[in-house]
């Protein structure tokens, strides 16, 4: 497989009246074309600003992008513009994220007249493919957004993002405002596009039922930082960090005569502005010691493709 994207060291920070709010710290990660790099964790750490730094709609505070080899942490205004056509983002509500005034055709053909590609009748034409493409009926094509339930309005934001023939899409939670019957249909409909078109995702996500049959890899963050990161199966199968154990253990099981073993997580959130240089699940851990209130653990390959960020994770898991 072949590397299209890769991260180093990223950070973005945002400035605050108590200080500095550290949204994304120190990230790192690669994946190769054709591939889904699932982000979760809990609201407010950091998945949704990630992926916009990424995209370079927000401005890293440090650390390096590569885009198919080349860097494109400082390109100019232009050669942002350029790697848009390569680079797209599905927006999480998609409601907001569609202007109310225009039709399903203008909002899909918006993309192309941005970039003056094809001419007037050559436009509506390749409408009607993306909207074939996403399974949009045609006869929608005049109708607003208001008028359209919340699968044919994703299907939109999934069609429009797909307008410039990109090969890389951040999806910022595309389905967690739908139903989950319409969840399950959009999902189908993204794994079905990114066989067809070699598509690389980084897929957003707070359910972990919703990554697990969608990601190669699954990158889990906590206030901001990396706190686990391996194949999509051996996460569910073989957990190592107490956050990730938590949160697998909330999924809820469709059996009642299956026993689940229930993690807690206890605990106030750090703050992540300032944070200390400590472990920032400190305080809703159960196997703190002393180390992990006085150094932020390191990030670690500590089973073959498996990353961990913890001091205890040896003496937790018997590694």
């Amino acid at each position: 497989m072949n590397e299209l994207l890769r991260v180093e060291h990223l950070k973005k920070y945002f400035p605050n009246p108590a200080g500095m709010l550290h949204a994304v710290d120190d990230v790192s990660f690669t994946i190769n074309k054709g591939e889904t790099l699932g982000v979760v964790g809990e609201s407010g750490c950091g998945k949704s600003t990630l992926g916009r730094v990424v995209l370079k709609l927000l401005e890293p505070t440090d650390g390096r992008i590569f885009f198919e080899g080349r860097d494109i942490t400082n390109i100019s205004e232009k050669e942002n513009t350029e790697l848009r056509k390569q680079m797209q983002i599905i927006f999480q509500d998609p409601y907001s994220s569609l202007n109310p005034r225009l039709c399903v055709s203008d909002l899909i053909a918006d993309p192309l007249k941005v970039f003056h590609m094809y001419k007037s009748k050559d436009r509506q034409k390749r409408v009607y493919e993306l909207m074939d493409t996403v399974g949009l009926a045609r006869r929608f094509a005049y109708s607003y957004p208001h008028e359209l339930d919340g699968g044919r309005r994703q299907r939109i934001g999934v069609a429009r993002a797909l307008a410039l023939s990109p090969k890389f899409i951040v999806c910022d939670e595309p389905v967690s405002a739908l139903d989950v019957s319409i969840q399950a249909q959009i999902l189908n409909l993204m794994q079905d596009l990114q066989e067809q078109k070699e598509l690389t995702y980084i897929f957003v996500t707070h359910d972990l039922s919703v990554v697990r049959h969608i990601s190669n890899d699954i990158l889990v963050m906590y206030i901001g930082a990396m706190v686990e990161k391996c194949e999509s199966k051996e996460l569910f199968r073989n957990p190592l960090h107490p956050y990730t154990k938590g949160l697998l253990s909330a999924i809820p099981v469709p059996n009642i005569d299956i026993e689940k073993k229930k993690v807690e997580l206890r605990g106030e959130l750090t703050s992540p502005i300032n944070p200390k240089p400590e472990c920032r699940f400190l305080a809703r851990c159960q196997y703190a010691t002393e180390v992990c209130g006085k150094l932020f653990p390191s990030y670690e390959e500590v089973l073959p493709n498996h990353f961990v960020s913890c001091h205890n994770v040896k003496e937790i898991n018997a590694l």
